[in-house]
Order: structure tokens, then sequence, then C-alpha cells
């Protein structure tokens, strides 16, 4: 096996970067054609995800390998390569399986646990089947991470850690409350008509909202998504279709909008999102100032990307004292705890002017005793140590939403500037990152992790034996030959045997062969199984003098009916 994958997700890459290098269809379809038609690979697949980009392939050299997939990544993506690969990953062999695996069970998920991205898998499979880029390599792994994700889902409790991105994101606008008392009686507008934008106009539905309205370029499908939430069973809601350019209109009666489309572009401007709320309201949607995204990092929550590094104080020259215990060069924190001279002296010096670099100030001991003492009369005189605290900043309350936004697409539909609009929520990939990045985990994903564990390790056995696999078939096909050609010689030398004799005579022979052939196959496809068997077809061909042109026709032969077999 040399199974390769070269990817980035939310966990490796900021949202920014991964609505930038998003693939539509018709570049995920290049970049798999292209992947083959490269010279380290042989098989390819892609995962494309709204928040994650993943290119597998079966390589014969991994660092050639690893080059082209990332080159390939970064020509497709729009992204150059230097500037997309601090933010790439590299799987190989099993740890590849592993990753995948993971995929699958929804470990690696932003939400931990929901199980669509099952789905994505299966599309992506047999997109690589329809276009006979997967072989039997792709073919295998992407088939068993379908029933390794079956299996978590079905034997742990990792659905009561998980849920898809669609709950999550709707228990975010909900802030707290239950997303069925949230959302009893109002009207939701789900623009997109794909699976995502399916599952949210369902979940809608099941919620308990008056009217769902779908809004699609492609007319006959948001006529379809609205017949089947209509006469789906387990709801109660009306739903209508309109076109793409109504979308205005409605969202200035819509409670709650959806959107996850193809779309390259935005598909709501603030523009449009501030007339809307005019329309609701009849006031104009003020700016309200920083979003709650920034409010929240305000208030303690972790950030979602850290911040890069900074040259400060790490020139020639430069006056910084870098020996200062706790000094920090990254980011904003390089100028926490210095003084304004040194922040003075700091400038001068980018500046191009003469600055000598100083020792920290320290206070003299006699200068401690002096403060102390001052602080202890003031405290006899009024009977306690005065406070020195800044004014805490006040924020601004901003009004009730009187509009609820999710915007689960990638690259996003809904322009970021949103966020600031007064009465409006708006809940998007980057921030359902952020809200994830600290939620609780149920204890089943110890038990998803284990079974992951096991599975790599029996997907790696199974495909060390197979490896074997063309090599016995190979041995088994010249003991035959060999059976046929003395048979024929016996046949020339007792010509007076009649077809019974020659039957079981030639029957004998076969069970000879077979018996004397079974021991040493079955346990070498044994051995070959355990990690280091590759070594045992490579002992088994010089063994018995097999022809290696042989070994690889029958490997070519069973790949090309694997890269050939339509979706299942």
């Amino acid at each position: 096996m040399s199974l390769l994958v070269v990817g980035l997700s939310h966990r490796s890459a900021p949202v920014s970067v991964l609505e930038r290098a998003a693939l539509n269809a018709d570049a995920q379809i290049k970049l798999a054609q292209d992947t083959v038609a490269a010279e380290p690979a042989t098989e390819a697949a892609v995962l494309a995800t709204c928040n994650r980009i993943e290119l597998y392939a079966d390589v014969d050299k991994f660092h050639a390998g690893v080059a082209e997939l990332s080159t390939l990544l970064a020509q497709h993506s729009g992204v150059g390569l230097d500037e997309l690969t601090p933010y790439l990953y590299v799987h190989y062999e099993d740890r590849a399986v592993h990753h995948l695996f993971s995929v699958a069970c929804g470990l690696d998920s932003m939400v931990v646990g929901e199980g669509q991205i099952l789905g994505q898998i299966k599309d992506s499979l047999a997109r690589a089947q329809e276009l006979h880029t997967a072989g039997r390599l792709i073919n295998d792994l992407f088939q068993q991470a379908l029933r390794v994700g079956k299996r978590a889902h079905s034997e742990t409790g990792i659905d009561r850690a998980g849920q898809s991105l669609v709950t999550f994101g709707l228990e975010q606008l909900a802030v707290g409350t239950p997303v069925e008392d949230w959302a009893r009686g109002k009207k939701a507008l789900v623009i997109g008509a794909g699976s995502m934008s399916s599952l949210a106009a369902a979940t809608l539905a099941r919620a308990g909202v008056a009217e769902v309205v779908v809004a699609n370029r492609t007319q006959e499908r948001a006529e379809r998504l609205a017949q089947i939430l209509t006469e789906a069973e387990d709801t109660d809601v009306s739903a209508r279709a309109v076109p793409m350019d109504a979308v205005p209109a409605e969202l200035t009666r819509a409670d709650i909008a959806v959107s996850c489309t193809g779309a390259t572009g935005l598909v709501l401007g603030a523009e449009t999102v501030a007339a809307a709320v005019e329309g609701r309201t009849g006031a104009p949607a003020a700016d309200a100032g920083p979003d709650r995204r920034t409010t929240d990092k305000a208030a303690g929550v972790r950030p979602a990307t850290p911040l890069p590094p900074t040259s400060v104080g790490t020139e020639d020259g430069c006056p910084l004292d870098l020996s200062a215990p706790g000094f920090s060069v990254m980011g904003e924190a390089a100028v926490a705890g210095m003084d304004a001279a040194t922040l003075e002296q700091h400038a001068a010096w980018v500046a191009g002017a003469p600055a000598e670099r100083r020792d920290t100030v320290r206070r003299r001991p006699e200068a401690d005793a002096e403060l102390i003492g001052a602080l202890a009369a003031t405290a006899a005189t009024v009977g306690r140590i005065p406070e020195r605290r800044k004014p805490e900043p006040v924020a601004a309350e901003r009004p009730e939403p009187v509009l609820f936004l999710l915007d689960l697409a990638m690259p996003r539909d809904i322009d970021a500037a949103v966020h600031r609009l007064a009465g409006v929520r708006l809940v998007d990939i980057e921030s359902l990152a952020e809200a994830s990045a600290d939620a609780p985990m149920a204890a089943d994903v110890d038990q998803v992790r284990r079974i992951v564990s096991d599975e790599v390790a029996a997907f790696g056995a199974a495909l060390r034996a197979a490896h074997i696999t063309p090599t016995v078939v190979a041995l088994r096909t010249m003991a035959a030959d060999v059976v046929a050609a003395e048979i024929a010689r016996l046949d020339g030398r007792l010509p007076g045997l009649d077809d019974k004799q020659r039957g079981e005579i030639r029957q004998t022979v076969h069970r000879v062969v077979d018996k004397l052939l079974h021991a040493p196959t079955v346990r070498v496809k044994q051995l070959a199984a355990e990690p280091g068997g590759a070594g045992y077809a490579d002992a088994l061909r010089t063994l018995f003098d097999l022809d290696p042109e042989t070994v690889a026709s029958v490997s070519r032969a069973e790949d090309s009916t694997e890269k050939n077999r339509g979706p299942r």
C-alpha cells in the first residue's frame, strides 16, 4: 500500500483560506483526472466538503507524490502554493487509512460525531468510480471507511456527542433555547436545494416552522424539495418554491434564512440583508459596531486561529531587551508589559533614528520600602488600601434580532459584514468553528477511537495479504501448467489408456500438487498480513522462479476490474 492523502481542513487552516481554496464540482473532477495523469499517482479521489478539501491517491513515490499532490491542490484551488503549504497536512499508508476512518466516524468533523460526512464520502467514491480514477485501493479504502463509520454509529453513542452541522448551527442561532421552541411558528427561507440545504429544510420542518420557502437556481429542484416537504408524514409544514430573483422579497418575510449554494460569489450582501430588516421593522438596520464574534473574543472565547509571529525585537540592533523574563514575540503579546519609554525607543529605531539598547529599568529596594511605607500610612488613615482600577468598558446593547441567518456554504454565501448589523444574528462556518472548538465530547468518542484503531489494523493486514495474492495465483498457474504438460507427456508414452484411466491419473496428480501447495500458500498469506510481511512475496517468486511479468499481469487484471467497477 502506498496511500497518500494531502489536504486542509478547519483544523489546519483558517476559514478565510478554506473559503478561497473551495472546489466546485467541475474543479473536483478535473483535480481527480489530473492526479491520475500525473506520474506518481495511479488512483485518486477528492473529498471536498464545507470544512475540508482532501486529495487521496495511490502513489509509487512518497516525496514526489507529496510535491505533485500539493501542487495540483494549489493549481485547482487558485491559492498559491507558498500560501497554501503552511495549512496542508500529509498522511501516508496506515496513518492515511486512520485519518479517513476517523473522518468517516465524525471524529474529525467540526461537530464531533455528525453523520452527514458518510454521505459525502459515498459521493466522493461514486464520482471517482464514474471517472475511472478509483482502482482497487481507493475502492477498498472508501468502502471500508463507510462500513467503519456505520459501525461507529450503530455500536456506540457517538450520535449523542454529535449532530449535523445544520442542527448545531440552528442551536447557535437559538442561543440556549431548545430549537423546537425557538423555531415553532417561524417562517423559513432555504436558499439552495442540494444535500445540505435539503437537510436544513427537513430539520426546520421537523422543528415546527410554519412555512418553508425554497429558492434555487434550478427551479425544478426547488419545486421537488418543496413537494417532498409538503408530502412528508412526520411534519405539517407549508412549503413552496421560488426563483432566485425572489430572494430579496422573501427575505423580508422570513424569520430564518439558511443558505448553502455552490455559488462562487456572495448570494446575500449586507445591503440586501439591511433592506430586509428595514422592510420588517420600518427602521434602518444600523451598524451596531463590533460584531458578536469580536465581542465573544474580548470576553475570553478562544480565537479560531493563533496570531502570526511578528518580527518585533528580532532584527539586529533592535533596542528591545528580549532577555527579560516572560517576554513574548508572538503577535500582539510582543508589547505586553512594556513601558512607554521602551515603546518610544523602539518606534524611533524603526523610523531610522539612533537608538541604543538599554537594560530593563529595575526599582531600587529603597524605593520599594518608601512605597510600602506610604501605602501603610494611607491604610492606617482611611482604613483600606486605595484601589486603582481601569474603568470597565460598557458594551452597547444590541437589539434583539428579527432575522436569523445560517450560512453553511464554502465559500460563504452571506457577506460577513452582516455580523455588524443590528437586528440580525448570523451564524456562519467561521463562527461555528469557534463555537465547536470547546464543545463537550461524549465518553463514546474513546470507544469510537478504539474501533478506528482496530479497523485500521485489520485493513492493513488484509491489504498486505492481498498484496501477495498475485504471486500465489502465478504460482498455482505455473503448477497447473506443469501438471498439464506432464499429463500430455504421459498420454504420448501410454497411448493405450482409456478416458477413465486418464481422468483418474489427472485427478490424482492435481490432488498431490494442491496438497503440496496448500500449506505454504496459506502460511505465506498469514505471514504477509503481518507488519513487515511484504518481503514474503519476493521470497516466493525467488524460490519458485516465477516470471515477474506473469505476476504483474495478474495484478494488472485485478486492478483493471476494480477501476472499471461502477458505483454501488
